[in-house]
């Protein structure tokens, strides 16, 4: 027996024996534990070299841009000072990410794949909505489904009116294991695109696509990655003298993160090793190395940042420069900010230095809007809604692109653009051909930036999570949950804040995009796997602060 089995094996020992003595206690005990006890050891520190090459001599003169997509993780609409905002009312400048957009393009109507990050993460790999090959919800562990359910009623939910979280036991027989949960081989990523065009292709960072070997980085299209499988990573060590931590004893969520998440990363198809210093600065520091290996070859990569996803966790010298903030949760948040935006200006900086700046198509968004589950009100304003929600707070998004050969400079595009058209103007640029076997939502934002495409890039964007559907079409948007049963029906050229709901004022109007949200469904399938758990999400209040009776939610589905 493989020595990871062995220790598996004992662990299950000895799990079995403990809840035989000590009953429910130890049962609650070991659903929040089982995942960190079960996962790979992290070993040492290891340096990590880059591949180096030369331009292919099918490329030679051929002057292909270098392409970067830097994703962050539940960045909320209002934490970036671009457009007078910021966290804690602008306490945290962010000059290297406002860079992108002061010196290139914003996306105005900028929207995420989804309202939560894997399936977000897909559409833009693939192009598609994610809901086209059955990659609707976010893989994650069943112990922790069964974790966000008991506690999360045990602890009278958020609040004395909140409804109840399900979970449907009855459906565990078909989930798949956690490893099994990935996107499927049969779509092919931007990655493998451009590799197939002479690219060299790099991942650093969160996956989250699918743990198993054929779902890896390496088995779709990257020639090297460095980052993690898993939902999301510790910073550094809970106990680190260089961090300050801040647990938020509300949420479930962070009940289970904080013992089962390790600090690790892998290289390549190597063993987890501790990175040597803060996540967010070391994927930082090793993407500088990364285009310096690769300065004279076109290049794709993908490097996809974990902060400011949970665990809160800052690096104390960060914390430290915000004593004006008071509020401990938020100093910590702030200071994640604003390591992420000092690690944006890292990479633009070595793209400079090496010559790369104005043939490189930069691309910065965040896979979906700020999450509730952090308690803190303001993340996504003037938005209303979370993460898990398809109001404009969960799905519209910080979206910049940059690529001085081609884009113009500080132009506001004010047409909806998604996470689906990474793919296909990533293609476009690269001179690759979209695959023509199967359906693209996504399209080459190029001519519509330009103004030789004067159109809308779409007639209509979809996005679903189990019984809960989002139609944008035009100025209209419609949602449609069944838990509770209603429809919210927004002109957001009038309404862009979502207050005005118009579904009983204009019936014409809520049936024609009823119609329009059916067919869209039809083109969709069936998940992959079950959603086992739905939790109510308030659309207009954090969790850990008190909502008065009456005040709206939707359930999420995952």
């Amino acid at each position: 027996m493989k020595p990871r089995l062995r220790r598996i094996a004992l662990i299950l020992v000895v799990i079995v024996a403990v809840i035989a003595v000590l009953g429910p206690i130890a049962r609650d005990y070991v659903i929040l534990h089982i995942a960190g006890w079960m996962a790979p050891p992290v070993g040492e520190p290891q340096e990590v070299t880059w591949a180096t090459g030369e331009t292919p001599p099918t490329l030679a003169g051929q002057k292909r841009p270098n392409i970067v997509v830097i994703l962050a993780d539940d960045l909320g609409y209002n934490d970036l000072s671009f457009g007078g905002g910021g966290v804690a009312n602008g306490a945290v400048p962010t000059p290297n990410i406002n860079a992108i957009a002061h010196d290139g393009v914003t996306l105005a109507q900028g929207y995420a794949g989804n309202a939560t990050c894997a399936p977000s993460r897909a559409a833009i790999l693939t192009g598609r909505f994610a809901t086209r090959f059955g990659f609707e919800f976010t893989p994650v562990p069943k112990e922790f489904s069964k974790v966000i359910s008991k506690f999360r009623n045990d602890m009278g939910h958020t609040g004395p009116n909140d409804p109840p979280v399900i979970y449907h036991s009855e459906l565990e027989d078909q989930e798949p294991p956690m490893d099994d949960m990935g996107l499927p081989t049969s779509e092919t990523t931007i990655a493998a695109l451009l590799k197939s065009r002479g690219y060299h292709t790099i991942h650093l960072g969160k996956w989250h696509l699918g743990s198993a070997k054929r779902f890896q980085p390496l088995s779709v299209g990257f020639d090297e990655s460095l980052g993690f499988y898993q939902a999301a990573s510790m910073f550094l060590p809970e106990d680190d003298p260089n961090v300050v931590n801040s647990k938020q004893d509300f949420d479930p969520i962070d009940k289970f993160i904080w013992p089962n998440l390790p600090f690790g990363v892998v290289h390549n198809d190597g063993d987890y090793f501790r990175p040597k210093a803060y996540m967010t600065d070391y994927l930082a520091d090793e993407a500088v190395k990364a285009i310096h290996a690769n300065a004279k070859r076109p290049f794709f990569m993908y490097l996809a940042f974990n902060a400011v996803h949970t665990p809160l966790q800052a690096l104390k010298s960060d914390y430290d420069a915000l004593p004006q903030i008071k509020d401990h949760r938020m100093r910590v948040y702030a200071a994640m900010v604003k390591s992420l935006d000092r690690s944006v200006g890292k990479v633009t900086a070595a793209l400079k230095e090496q010559g790369l700046e104005d043939n490189t198509l930069v691309i910065f968004t965040t896979d979906n809007g700020g999450a509730h589950y952090i308690g803190l009100p303001d993340i996504n304003k003037p938005y209303r809604g979370w993460k898990a929600t398809f109001f404009e707070g969960g799905i519209h998004v910080p979206f910049f692109m940059k690529w001085p050969n081609q884009l113009p400079k500080g132009v506001s595009y004010q047409r909806a653009a998604a996470h689906v058209d990474i793919f296909s103007t990533a293609a476009a640029a690269a001179g690759a051909a979209v695959p023509t076997d199967r359906v693209y939502d996504g399209v080459n934002l190029v001519p519509f930036i330009q103004g030789k495409d004067g159109g809308h890039p779409h007639d209509a964007l979809y996005w679903r999570s189990g019984d809960y559907s989002t139609l944008l079409a035009g100025d209209w948007k419609l949602q449609s949950a069944e838990k509770p049963k209603k429809d919210w029906l927004f002109n957001l050229k009038n309404d862009p804040t979502e207050k005005v709901d118009l579904s009983a004022k204009d019936p014409d109007k809520l049936a024609e995009l009823k119609a329009l949200m059916a067919v869209k469904s039809k083109e969709m399938v069936k998940p992959l796997w079950p959603s086992l758990l739905q939790a109510p999400v308030k659309i207009d209040y954090p969790m850990g602060l008190p909502a008065p009776p009456g005040a709206e939610y939707v359930y999420w589905s995952n």
